[in-house]
């Protein structure tokens, strides 16, 4: 039957997930590319167009110094762990050892998991007498304002995140590490190298593209957290756990200042297709022949 479209077949598969763009994409980015031309502090219902003094504002604020830095610091904290690690996971787990299957079935485990429930037990876990500083406290040692604390608060919401995000890369990695050919492998056997040193010189190579991948995703999603913070902190102590996403929401939803957070959300993805950039040129450059 698709012989009678001829050469508009492929468009009428590409359609629908045109239109999910559309309607999921398109059309939101350029209505809050708009909404960050206007004013609505004084009166929501009757904005003002501004230009770009919001954009001005933004650049002119400390506070957004602030929770930018706090999104690098997430973004150069987590994202190497979370492409690191899992893959160091990945090959063990990818070895011939009894219970294999029951390892991955616990690794994983933490992804299936709500992120508002895994927020809410870690959250326990860092209280003032959560099991944390009942340990300190058997060890001798002072406890620790997890969460109150702005010299810890921002990396106990990023262990959550690496505990969250290690089974779902490294279910990436098991998948690239089955397309390696394992004839490379038995040739560095017989070369006489280690198991680390096959790894680093067959494996890493070959599954360059995928921790590409990671890369980008991780690093994406380390700049959109939002739902940890909100349950754990509420972008506190002192700003210290604040990020770009939470600040948006803030503004928008709490100062209902909808310009400043369109044009806020305009800067991030900005930022965002700048990272996916670098990575591109760092991992992928002669794939895409830049």
């Amino acid at each position: 039957m698709l012989k009678y479209y001829g050469k508009t077949a492929p468009y009428l598969f590409l359609l629908p997930a045109a239109v999910i763009l559309v309607i999921f994409f398109f059309i939101p980015f350029f209505q809050t590319f708009y909404l960050s031309f206007f004013d609505y502090s004084n009166d929501i219902y009757n904005a003002g167009f501004t230009g770009l003094k919001n954009y001005i504002s933004i650049l002119h604020n400390p506070v957004f110094y602030k929770v930018l830095w706090n999104t690098i610091l997430y973004l150069v904290v987590a994202v190497p762990i979370l492409a690191i690690f899992p893959l160091l996971v990945a090959i063990l787990i990818n070895q011939k050892i009894r219970g294999i299957t029951l390892y991955k079935i616990l690794i994983y485990l933490p992804v299936i998991v709500s992120i508002v429930v895994a927020a809410i037990a870690f959250k326990w876990l860092y209280a003032q007498d959560g099991i944390l500083n009942y340990f300190m406290q058997v060890l001798h040692l002072p406890a620790i304002g997890w969460l109150t604390d702005p010299k810890y608060a921002i990396y106990s919401v990023i262990i959550l995140t690496i505990w969250k995000g290690i089974g779902y890369y490294m279910m990436i990695y098991l998948a690239a590490l089955m397309s390696v050919p394992k004839e490379l492998y038995e040739a560095c056997e017989i070369d006489g190298a280690g198991f680390w040193k096959k790894h680093l010189t067959v494996t890493v190579p070959h599954i360059m593209p995928t921790i590409a991948l990671v890369t980008t995703i991780s690093s994406i999603s380390a700049m959109k957290i939002f739902a940890e913070i909100y349950v754990m902190t509420k972008g506190g102590p002192l700003n210290s756990t604040k990020t770009i996403v939470y600040y948006i929401y803030e503004k928008a939803f709490e100062n209902l200042d909808l310009g400043i957070a369109s044009a806020m959300a305009v800067i991030l993805l900005v930022i965002v297709m700048a990272f996916s950039l670098v990575n591109i040129l760092c991992f992928e450059r002669r794939k895409y022949d830049i």
